[in-house]
């Protein structure tokens, strides 16, 4: 069944709940969440469903903008959206507030000009966010039409604002659904995932004006709670090191290790590896070839909402050769970086 696109995986926070070492209201609050968050995933698919039906009716759209328009929005602790609108957020004394706004004008930015993307449909989408989303809500995702984060229980997690990959990964959710028009099962899921933390983590480093070599491909490192983090988990999840135990959520990273039904969030584990391996293989920073080659990948072939991981393996190898013809080292290193993970 498909899921809407969110950061913390269902397991996780059932694990989480049922562990009587945390507090009742910790546990209480992972409980909630993880209840409300199956009541959210038809609504993703409907969202996912209507994009299919609006691009087969009118395959080029029309721009709304140059440029997309940022709003944020400010549910008070309740669990209605989109909250109350903010007038100028990017002033805003929430820091919350402020830094949603900050983030998300940034991730336009990295993909305007990294990628020439015109915001998440590449026709100047209005993207909007609310914040302060219910009571201790502990997770961040994307609906099908608007970010929402929650502030975390402070033990387990923090604010999903202060990741800016985070912020990042939900956006590019939105990406999808505009191109690839992924599902949410399967392989297809998984790639789905993997997207999101390829462009999550992309966008971390273009921040921080990292190569390959600085980053640490962490991803969800600045939303774990102090008491998440005196356990040794200090991430949700580790592009170079899948199975590494200080993640929250490890992952496979070979395809043999593949399960049909594997919750997307651990199978995107797989080729969220073959990046890392393919990235740090070219050098640099990992926008510039790695990422272009990614990218498209995800827009320039059609939409595939079954698609396979072989077959995205292997359109990240046509496009190396159309992007980067006769370099024999980009080449190389595109497929290598898939068959040391079985792809």
């Amino acid at each position: 069944m498909c899921k809407y696109c969110c950061i913390i995986p269902d397991d996780v926070l059932r694990r989480l709940s049922e562990d009587k070492t945390y507090s009742a209201e910790v546990r209480r609050g992972l409980e909630q969440t993880l209840r409300f968050d199956v009541q959210l995933r038809k609504l993703r698919e409907q969202a996912r469903k209507l994009t299919t039906i609006s691009q087969a009716v009118a395959p080029t759209l029309a721009a709304l903008a140059t440029a997309p328009a940022i709003t944020l929005y400010n549910c008070q602790g309740s669990q209605t959206l989109p909250g109350a609108s903010v007038a100028n957020p990017g002033k805003s004394t929430d820091k919350t507030v402020k830094r949603a706004f900050v983030t998300t004008t940034a991730v336009a930015d990295f993909y305007k000009s990294v990628f020439g993307r015109n915001s998440i449909d590449d026709a100047g989408m209005t993207m909007m966010s609310s914040v302060h989303y219910g009571a201790n809500y502990n997770n961040a995702f994307w609906n099908g039409t608007q970010m929402t984060y929650g502030d975390g229980d402070g033990a387990i997690f923090v604010d999903f604002t202060r990741g800016n990959d985070v912020v990042c990964h939900e956006l590019t959710h939105g990406v999808t659904q505009y191109t690839l028009q992924l599902n949410y099962s399967n392989e297809a899921g998984g790639l789905n995932e993997s997207m999101s933390d390829v462009f999550g983590s992309m966008f971390r480093q273009w921040s921080a004006k990292q190569t390959v070599a600085k980053a640490d491909w962490l991803i969800g490192k600045d939303i774990m709670g102090p008491r998440a983090i005196a356990q040794g988990l200090t991430c949700l999840r580790d592009m170079a090191k899948p199975g590494a135990a200080h993640c929250l959520a490890p992952q496979p990273d070979h395809f043999k290790k593949y399960k049909p039904g594997m919750d997307p969030h651990y199978s995107s584990g797989i080729p969220n590896f073959a990046f890392y391996k393919i990235a740090t293989a070219l050098g640099g920073k990992s926008w510039e070839k790695a990422g272009q080659i990614w990218y498209k990948s995800i827009v320039g072939l059609g939409t595939a909402p079954n698609l396979r991981m072989k077959k995205f393996a292997d359109r990240t190898r046509k496009v190396t050769a159309q992007l980067y013809p006769g370099d024999a080292a980009v080449a190389s290193a595109v497929d290598q970086g898939w068959k040391q993970v079985g792809l």
